[in-house]
């Protein structure tokens, strides 16, 4: 009977736990929404608009310069799939860089955590990156500009396994901006650097069989050829690893939370 009584005090108050986490999240992301875009224009659609100006905008490049074939490929989806995931991971870490300062003043309450900075910047980053891909996606098919995925469970198996590598980089980065200005600067040097190799621009079939070996050390390949493997299907031949991707961003993102709680221990030493 007692231990009864300790299972349901326990669901109880975890019950209220999830609770009161869910609303300390809503509130920060509605103050973001609000610091960022205001009340003005559009508002907050800015938070879809934004990224899918961006990607169209690229894709429309590519298709000016390169024609509507890249090899035997339609160049719209594989511009899509490749710049959209860029987009995702590129901006979502670069928005948690240096999330603590300017907020704070926030951690004075109670309930509110470093951990829901970060969270908060995330999701606004991650929904904006998701609901401009997919609009894009269905303009592009319904205007013809490209077909029907091969296989949508692969090209969304592996659009939320960069999620959770996003999750990861973007703890790690949030942390390592806090503990260190100079991380800061480099990060935004590395994020140039790092678009030539995220497979956004090729696939790992053009490359030499070192090459290819090498590439696929590297997480976001992965993840984008994953993807276009999901919408090309046999059209092409993929070379990717998703437990590689997940193991890696699971580890990463463990990384990435022991490093917030180490930012938290640095807060509290101020």
């Amino acid at each position: 009977m007692t231990d009864q009584l300790t299972n349901t005090t326990r669901s109880e108050s975890l019950s209220r736990s999830f609770a009161i986490q869910r609303r300390v999240i809503g509130a920060l992301l509605m103050r973001e929404v609000l610091t960022r875009y205001g009340r003005h224009n559009i508002g907050f659609l800015w938070l879809f608009v934004e990224p899918m100006i961006f990607t169209l905008g690229v894709t429309l490049v590519w298709v000016a310069m390169r024609g509507l074939i890249v090899s035997n490929l339609s160049i719209v989806p594989f511009a899509l799939t490749g710049y959209a995931t860029v987009l995702l991971w590129r901006n979502a870490a670069s928005r948690c860089a240096k999330a603590i300062e300017p907020n704070r003043a926030l951690l004075f309450h109670r309930n509110v955590t470093i951990l829901d900075l970060f969270i908060a910047r995330l999701l606004l980053e991650i929904s904006g990156a998701t609901v401009a891909f997919i609009v894009l996606a269905a303009l592009f098919i319904i205007t013809g500009w490209m077909g029907l995925p091969a296989n949508i469970l692969t090209l969304t198996v592996g659009w939320f396994l960069m999620i959770w590598f996003t999750i990861g980089l973007g703890l790690i980065v949030g942390a390592l901006t806090e503990r260190s200005e100079a991380f800061e600067r480099m990060w935004h040097i590395m994020t140039y650097l790092m678009f030539p190799l995220s497979g956004a621009v090729f696939m790992v079939e053009w490359l030499p069989p070192r090459a290819q070996e090498l590439a696929l050390y590297v997480p976001m390949i992965n993840g984008v050829e994953m993807m276009r493997d999901g919408y090309y299907g046999n059209a092409v031949r993929t070379h990717y690893s998703a437990a590689y991707l997940f193991v890696v961003s699971t580890v990463m993102v463990l990384i990435g939370l022991l490093l917030v709680h180490q930012a938290k221990d640095l807060e509290g030493a101020e």
